[in-house]
């Protein structure tokens, strides 16, 4: 039998451990100099959401009577996710403010119960936010956010509501970088489960549309004046954040954060209770006007004047 001497066992040994030792330095070198900090400082940890469950439901203000009509406010962005915006001014910031505001407004006029998404800077996933909407039983879902543009000369707030294909070009590419809020580093954080698919808004069903559609009329009608909108105020676009609601739901993109106009409009206080009062009002009519046995109610001078309280 062929028995390998002492020299050819070390050989073989040093064959096998090689690799081994060149891969552990390869780690030790990138742990000790590995850019852009030394040691494992440069790696970021994002907080997910758990992967299974339904996270909590945000407290309900304003009227204990239940039958009340409830609004979902959904402040886009925040945690991880900044939205729009690379300098001092941050979408998921602006969207905060106008939440608070337009949540203050309507507690401030009564007959309308409020719940926000998110009330700090915190991360939700688009299904989550709907979701809330949903397990509340709403009856408006409203989504806050800040556009962006290449060039600054973009101003003016838009109006969208849901359409598997958007109105035109822009408003398709700002719904495919408003649906990539799910995904880090360009990964998906989640797929929809049958159970989301299952209540996609189907564009079939005329009535959830046309009081999508209604609502952000109203609003187009109460900020005139207030608020600057764009030439094509109301577009509609493919928002996930809007399918995954099975109620009227509109998406506001309350100006332009590249425009330096827009921006301070948004960052002012003043311009926040301007586009807050406006929906505020909007909201207060379009639950009237459902509420009306006659919808030519709701319409008349003095019931827009006088903002009937809502039901």
């Amino acid at each position: 039998m062929y028995r390998p001497d002492g020299s050819r066992l070390i050989a073989l040994g040093l064959l096998v451990l090689a690799p081994v030792a060149v891969f552990a330095a390869m780690v030790a070198v990138d742990r000790t100099f590995g850019a852009p900090g030394r040691g494992m400082g440069y790696v970021v940890r994002l907080k997910l959401p758990p992967a299974s469950g339904e996270i909590g439901l945000p407290q309900v203000r304003g009227p204990l009577d239940a039958s009340r009509p409830l609004v979902v406010i959904d402040a886009g962005h925040g945690g991880h996710d900044p939205g729009a915006g690379s300098g001092p001014v941050r979408e998921k910031a602006l969207t905060l403010a106008l939440a608070l505001a337009l949540r203050d407004e309507l507690l401030r006029r009564g007959g309308v119960r409020v719940a926000l998404t998110r009330e700090d800077d915190r991360f939700l996933v688009l299904s989550e936010r709907a979701g809330i909407a949903r397990r509340l039983n709403a009856d408006l879902f409203l989504s806050l956010h800040a556009d962006s543009a290449p060039a600054d000369t973009a101003s003016g707030a838009t109006l969208y509501t849901l359409s598997e294909r958007g109105s035109n070009d822009s408003a398709a590419r700002l719904a495919e970088a408003e649906n990539r809020a799910d995904t880090v580093n360009g990964v998906p954080l989640e797929r929809q489960s049958g159970a989301v698919n299952a209540i996609l808004v189907d564009l079939s069903q005329r009535d959830t549309a046309a009081r999508s559609t209604a609502f952000a009329e109203l609003v187009l009608r109460e900020g005139a004046g207030r608020v600057p909108f764009r030439a094509r105020p109301i577009q509609s676009a493919a928002f996930v954040v809007l399918k995954s609601a099975d109620l009227p739901s509109v998406l506001v993109e309350s100006g332009y954060i590249s425009n330096p106009a827009d921006a301070a409009r948004m960052s002012s206080a003043e311009g926040r209770q301007a586009l807050a009062e406006s929906l505020a009002r909007a909201i207060r009519v379009y639950f009237a006007r459902q509420a009306a046995p006659d919808p030519a109610v709701a319409e008349t001078p003095a019931a827009t004047a006088s903002e009937p309280a809502a039901p």
